[in-house]
């Protein structure tokens, strides 16, 4: 059975892997794609996403949401992702455009016209689901789960206890834990181990048309490197889905600092029970990662 989901992200490089995955992996119906500013702007997030749907000839929909976090300004990574996003690839010309509504009022039209509970996979700041959550409440009730990569439950990567799609926009991220959702949350914990070897890699440009754009890309990438191993961050949240069996969870109650001046967008995961609150979210501690490598290779393979 296939599941039926929304991907919501920023791409992006890691995105594109995760945008391949969330395509050509057998457990996922995509439904709707929506772009949301982080990792650069939103215009560059919205033009990636664009050029990779063209470059597959995908038949989904997509749209653009929000340009800026709910209440502050955007910091973005380019230095992570290159100052377009996706440098290294040279995408042809395509006249695809988004859809003529926002993000959230796409996912909300998307939600209602499934017949079962959909998944909102978020791979990016979680500026696009805060807004939905508070223009259609009533959403909550067709949303079967959230699965994300965001936030940590140890060391950040942007501050020393934040995660990056969790301090681009800590107030959506504290609207999300605290809305009721079912969510499995895979933070730094898992997504840090999650790597691509450099003999891996260096098969992507034989593998197929997929493999050789990744490779270009991954080429640009600052998230480790082509000689040693390189991250999928991304990558884990529709990894989750597919092989949920690669993951080892645990139930916690987390909290999204939005306040201090040196720990703002740090997820507070409580895994120890300290704060006696009941656990609001899965989160994701350990992860198979000869697993997670065999799985991503069989995707890829997929694609083509």
């Amino acid at each position: 059975m296939r599941e039926p989901i929304i991907l919501d992200t920023d791409p992006g490089i890691d995105d594109a892997v995760a945008i391949a995955a969330a395509l050509f992996a057998p457990q996922c119906d995509l439904r709707l794609i929506t772009t949301v500013a982080g990792n650069v702007s939103l215009e560059k997030t919205t033009r990636n996403a664009l050029q990779l749907l063209n470059f597959w000839s995908a038949d989904i929909p997509l749209a653009q949401g929000a340009a800026t976090p709910l209440l502050r300004p955007l910091h973005n990574a380019a230095d992570v992702h290159g100052e377009s996003g996706m440098e290294g690839y040279d995408f042809i010309e395509h006249a695809r455009q988004p859809l003529a509504k926002p993000a959230f009022q796409a996912i909300r039209d998307t939600l209602l016209a499934s017949s079962e509970p959909m998944t909102l996979v978020t791979i990016g700041p979680l500026t696009n689901v805060a807004l939905l959550l508070s223009h259609y409440p009533e959403c909550l009730f067709n949303i079967r789960r959230l699965v994300m990569m965001g936030g940590s439950a140890g060391r950040g990567n942007v501050t020393p206890n934040a995660e990056f799609n969790i301090a681009v926009d800590p107030e959506a991220a504290a609207r999300v834990f605290n809305s009721g959702l079912e969510i499995v949350m895979c933070g730094l914990d898992v997504t840090n181990k999650a790597t691509l070897t450099a003999e891996f890699l260096a098969t992507l440009p034989g593998l197929n048309r997929t493999g050789a754009m990744l490779h270009a890309l991954f080429s640009h990438y600052r998230s480790g490197s082509m000689t040693t191993w390189l991250r999928m961050h991304d990558l884990c949240a529709i990894a989750w889905l597919a092989r949920p069996d690669l993951f080892t969870l645990k139930p916690c109650f987390v909290a999204v600092e939005t306040q201090g001046q040196y720990t703002s967008g740090t997820t507070v995961v409580d895994i120890d029970g300290k704060l006696r609150q009941p656990p609001n979210a899965q989160v994701a501690l350990e992860i198979d990662v000869e697993g997670f490598r065999h799985w991503a290779a069989e995707v890829l393979a997929l694609a083509p």
